[in-house]
């Protein structure tokens, strides 16, 4: 699986890699309606109410105590996608253990941020509307910064350097949009699972 490139054929990105069309428009609109189903919750960081909606299956994190725990099992409604998702990062399918489901309602998005060390690979499938995932690493001068249009139905997958060395957000919009997170354990994921599992 080669790394997205950008408009000269060069990696945007060393361990960026994107794809559109991972589903069809009717598996987009079964995949809303199921997540818009779920228990969408408002996302809670140390005592912030965000204004994005979310739910988690595998394990979930807790901002407030900084730890993971063991959560419902992943649906059958996205084990077809966690299916592709694997094939696409080219990672055993077992190996994305944890998936986040969000809706962001019109004026949420997500800020800059690195996904907790708990977690290691990143794949994201994006439904909905176009967004933009921004990408910025802090240099001496200020930042490096990238940008990736995602298209409606478009997945990606952070690891390597992309995944730990860039931070990464998506702006509010104007529209709706959902998105579907699947995420393996890092090596201090693992040792924190374990210890959840007693």
């Amino acid at each position: 699986m080669a790394d997205q490139l950008d408009l000269f054929g060069t990696p945007l990105l060393p361990g960026l890699a994107y794809r559109e069309a991972v589903v069809d428009a009717a598996e987009e609109a079964a995949l809303i309606a199921a997540i818009d189903a779920c228990d969408l919750t408002p996302f809670r960081f140390q005592g912030w109410t965000g204004k994005r909606l979310t739910t988690s299956f595998g394990w979930s994190y807790d901002f407030e105590r900084g730890g993971i725990a063991a959560d419902a099992p992943i649906p059958e409604f996205l084990r077809p996608l966690r299916d592709r998702a694997a094939a696409f990062a080219g990672l055993p399918v077992e190996l994305l253990e944890q998936v986040l489901l969000i809706r962001y309602d019109p004026g949420a998005g997500i800020g800059w941020h690195r996904d907790r060390p708990m977690f290691d690979h990143v794949v994201g499938v994006s439904l909905g509307v176009p967004a933009v995932l921004r990408l910025r690493r802090r240099t001496a001068g200020g930042f490096d910064r990238r940008s990736l249009p995602l298209a409606p139905r478009s997945i990606y997958h952070l690891s390597g350097e992309a995944r730990h060395d860039w931070e990464h957000g998506i702006a509010a919009m104007d529209r709706t949009r959902w998105s579907v997170t699947f995420r393996s354990l890092s090596t201090l994921g693992r040792r924190a699972a374990a210890r959840a599992q007693g």
